[in-house]
């Protein structure tokens, strides 16, 4: 089995960053275009930002220029840099992986907190 684990979610004020990490652990697996989802109360789940095995990375108009999606392979590990964070950014963030086992499998991350406010 392939386990997705986030961290980084905290509360912080309009004009911070945060960094968060989504880690993905299991035996026997390659991991190809890692991505960010969130999900504010009341809305659908957006994609946010996403990063192929290539390194191609592609972001939601509304993040672009303030988040960076970044991965380090050696680390099975994709990253989201947050900066100038407003209070719109507020939500619960999911990390997800299309992974090669024997099969290709959309993981998902249990999600984590970012909270944006003064």
């Amino acid at each position: 089995q392939v386990q997705l684990v986030e961290s980084g979610g905290d509360l912080v004020q309009p004009g911070g960053s945060l960094r968060l990490s989504c880690a993905a652990s299991g035996t026997s697996f390659s991991i190809t275009t890692m991505s960010w989802y969130r999900q504010a109360p009341g809305k659908q789940r957006e994609l946010v930002a996403l990063i192929s095995s290539g390194d191609s990375t592609k972001y939601a108009d509304s993040v672009k220029g303030r988040f960076t999606i970044f991965r380090d392979n050696a680390k099975n590990t994709v990253y989201l840099q947050m900066n100038s964070l407003k209070p719109e950014d507020t939500a619960v963030y999911y990390c997800n992986a299309l992974i090669i086992r024997a099969t290709m499998t959309l993981y998902w991350g249990q999600g984590t907190q970012v909270t944006v406010s003064s």
